[in-house]
């Protein structure tokens, strides 16, 4: 089934489009997310992950998280973490063992759990529900991290994998197009757009559609063609690239071209790409974002611009990271003061209490870990820092590019957007991958 679907992309991605528009039926995703879940599950025990089923089911519920999520699609709505999971520990104890035993990652999961210990909630508070919104995403990050670590993976199976991952955005931006009202009938302010996000939040759209921008690109520089025609292949860029910028949600964005960027240089190195030739791709790269930029500033009658420059529809210029840096000061005071942490979830309660200023859950993992888990959070962050650089500094070129941008994207995802989804978990376990260029047995 895997391979029709490799061998007729452009037919896949226009039955994705389809989903999108049927997305907007809302019996149509609840059905879809139990497949997503029950057909991987049979798939993967079936062919006893012999071709990597576990990575590309679980790269393509990823891609899925999202679309499915903001269509009311899952009936807990932390499924797609779970899946992820639930895929990949499948995939290890049915197939053959290829695991590098990373017993840093078995620590890690053990020691995020240490800090339930101190978790106290309010009374009518749900004490799961705390725990798990907190913790499944870094859980998702060290069950993937225990799959990939030092895993051999083929140059043809990632590049398999990112297709998988990219197929269900379609679905999403096409649902976006469905879904949002006429522009012209839309008021632009200096804030994240939610009528341009489907109805959901702009963040967790915005860092999907950066995926998606940062996948296409990356197929167009490898020249993989997902349609068989570049042109095609473009026109969806700029297309995603439109839809990032509606949302007025500036991380995903900024996170894709800072990742692209790293890519692109490492790339640039692998291929030995002239001056002359470097030159003619930044210089078409410019034009493309220039003229992007421009038709939607435009479409937004200029809000595009105080967006992204941290003003307010009125022009003032106001605070650009949207209150996260008071956040996160709070979170660094609360984490010298309490060398234990404060318990998993608690940092929210425990601003309640201090402030009625700044009162939110953390949009900022770095912050979160340090605040609730104390010196084991720095600890674990450490880990989670300098373990990946191993792995870049022992690969080729090729190698580098991927693994500087899986750290990237999830080092930046999780510093706008924690880990509210399963994407920067999974992403930053592929940093450990060992890339090579013919299947290993």
């Amino acid at each position: 089934m895997l391979e029709k679907i490799l061998n007729n992309k452009l037919l896949f991605i226009t039955v994705h489009i389809v989903f999108g528009y049927l997305g907007t039926f809302p019996f149509f995703t609840k059905v879809l997310g139990l497949i997503l879940v029950a057909l991987p599950v049979l798939l993967i025990y079936t062919s006893k992950n012999k071709g990597e089923e576990a990575f590309i089911f679980a790269a393509y519920l990823v891609g899925s998280e999202v679309f499915i999520r903001m269509t009311g699609g899952f009936v807990l709505y932390e499924t797609g973490k779970y899946g992820v999971i639930l895929f990949l520990l499948l995939g290890i104890f049915v197939g053959k063992f290829k695991q590098v035993f990373s017993v840093q990652y078995v620590f890690f999961i053990l020691l995020l759990l240490f800090g339930i210990i101190f978790t106290e909630v309010p009374e009518g508070e749900s004490l799961r529900k705390n725990i798990l919104f907190n913790l499944s995403g870094p859980i998702v990050l060290g069950i993937s991290a225990f799959y990939f670590y030092k895993r051999s993976i083929s140059k043809k199976k990632l590049i398999e994998a990112l297709y998988f991952m990219l197929l269900p955005l379609f679905s999403m931006i096409t649902y976006l197009y469905f879904r949002t009202p006429d522009l012209s009938e839309l008021v632009f302010g200096g804030s994240a757009n939610f009528a341009t996000s489907g109805g959901f939040g702009p963040n967790q759209v915005a860092t999907a559609i950066g995926l998606g921008m940062f996948i296409l690109t990356v197929f167009i520089l490898l020249k993989e063609r997902l349609t068989g025609y570049l042109f095609l292949d473009s026109i969806f860029l700029i297309y995603f690239t439109y839809r990032g910028l509606l949302t007025f949600s500036r991380g995903g964005i900024i996170t894709a071209v800072v990742t692209l960027l790293a890519f692109a240089f490492f790339f640039m190195l692998y291929k030995k790409i002239s001056i002359k030739i470097l030159f003619k791709y930044i210089l078409v790269t410019f034009f493309f974002i220039f003229a992007i930029w421009i038709y939607t500033s435009n479409v937004t009658g200029g809000m595009l611009n105080n967006r992204y420059t941290g003003k307010n529809a009125l022009g003032v210029q106001k605070d650009i990271t949207t209150g996260r840096g008071d956040l996160l000061a709070i979170q660094m005071t609360s984490f010298l003061d309490n060398p234990l942490g404060i318990g998993v979830g608690n940092g929210k309660y425990a601003r309640l209490k201090r402030t009625v200023h700044v009162t939110g859950a953390s949009h900022n993992e770095v912050g979160r870990l340090l605040e609730e888990h104390g010196y084991i959070g720095f600890i674990l962050l450490l880990l989670l820092i300098f373990v990946p650089m191993f792995n870049f500094f022992r690969s080729d070129l090729y190698g580098k590019a991927f693994i500087i941008s899986f750290y990237s994207l999830w080092f930046l995802t999780i510093n706008h957007s924690a880990m509210r989804i399963a994407l920067p978990g999974f992403i930053y376990a592929l940093s450990l991958i060992r890339i090579t260029e013919d299947e290993e047995d």
